[in-house]
């Protein structure tokens, strides 16, 4: 991911005493509070408020996907930079970006179509979800005591399919190195909002034997179906603290784990939710506006950005990584390097999900 100097930016903002620049934000229907990239993109702008003298931020709530146009004219109406975040605002963003030349846009999980224009005064960027979970598949099938385990997403949207194929090229690669039979069960809520059906499918899923459900749609939905089912199997109240779900976990030898999305939101349930996807929107964010203060440096165009780039990864495990056998967070660690080298290539169709293997892995230690 390119390195903007912030310092001497700053040192020119300064210079110039009369410099203002205004960033909205406009959500898509998840809005702000969704611990997920609606709040790391709203992060990355506040980074930047904090970083640049002038600098203001502003953010426009979309309730609905029909708000989307109105809102991003608005915005466009009264800032120097407009972010879109969502898959679902791709053709809205592109619209008003042709609409209001003169005005910087961002599109946070916004990609073209294939053959389509990006017009200069866009960047776009997305993210290599399916790196992240093929971490996430792996440390998933190395954990599972069942040996079943459960994917949710809200929408087959490209963002969370890529995220499916890759958490089970993860478990795919597990079970060819180990020679291990890890089923991968999953479910599509159909919305991202409904956090009802979300729980009763996460539900669904523990008790058709997953012991750890992936959740690409409403986490909070997922943890309290794990809670539900985790308190009752380790007969402890649901708001129990960590140390006796970790000592439970070991005297039963198993656990019921929620792994979370797009940001670290292990702590919305210490001890059930074992880890999380980290696509770092803030950092791609930040970089945007930084690039669009000058005119000379905006990067417009399609970034992509995965490992390699260090945008996307797996959270600390900061309550649950005494759980997680030091083998496993070892070979995840050698698997995260083979990937940022380019010496394995992650799956993000279903078709190269069929022809992958890794049997010929061999750990060297």
């Amino acid at each position: 991911m390119k390195k903007f100097t912030s310092i001497l930016l700053f040192m020119v903002l300064i210079l110039t005493s009369s410099f203002s620049f205004k960033v909205v934000m406009v959500t898509d229907a998840g809005g702000l509070g969704d611990k997920s990239f609606n709040d790391g993109t709203w992060e990355g702008i506040q980074m930047a408020v904090r970083e640049f003298k002038g600098v203001e931020g502003d953010v426009i709530i979309s309730k609905e996907q029909t708000d989307y146009l109105s809102n991003l004219s608005r915005a466009a109406q009264n800032a120097d930079l407009v972010v879109g975040v969502g898959f679902l605002m791709s053709d809205v963003l592109f619209s008003v970006a042709a609409q209001y030349p003169d005005t910087y846009f961002i599109g946070i999980d916004i990609e073209p179509s294939p053959g389509q224009i990006i017009p200069g005064n866009l960047a776009l960027y997305t993210f290599k979800e399916e790196e992240a979970g093929f971490l996430l598949g792996y440390i998933a099938a190395s954990m599972s005591k069942t040996n079943k385990v459960g994917f949710i997403g809200g929408l087959e949207i490209p963002p969370v399919k890529r995220y499916e194929i890759g958490y089970k090229s993860g478990v795919k690669a597990y079970n060819d190195i180990k020679g291990k039979k890890v089923e991968v069960i999953t479910g599509y809520v159909g919305s991202f909002t409904d956090a009802g059906k979300t729980k009763q499918i996460a539900l669904s899923q523990y008790n058709l034997g997953a012991d750890i459900v992936f959740t690409g749609v409403t986490t909070g939905a997922v943890i309290d179906a794990a809670k539900e089912k985790g308190s009752s199997f380790y007969e402890l109240p649901m708001n129990a603290p960590l140390h006796q779900i970790i000592d439970k976990y070991y005297e039963k030898g198993m656990g019921y784990f929620v792994i979370g999305y797009d940001m670290d939101q292990d702590f919305m349930a210490p001890g059930y939710v074992l880890t999380s996807s980290r696509k770092k929107v803030d950092v791609a964010t930040f970089e945007g506006i930084s690039s669009a203060i000058f005119d000379r440096v905006f990067q417009s165009g399609h970034h992509v950005l995965g490992i390699a780039d260090d945008a996307v990864g797996l959270s600390q495990m900061k309550y649950t990584k005494g759980m997680v056998p030091n083998e496993a967070i070892a070979e995840l660690a050698y698997l995260e390097k083979l990937v940022k080298d380019k010496e394995i290539s992650i799956p993000n169709n279903e078709s190269s999900l069929n022809i992958f293997n890794l049997s010929h892995i061999t750990f060297p230690f």
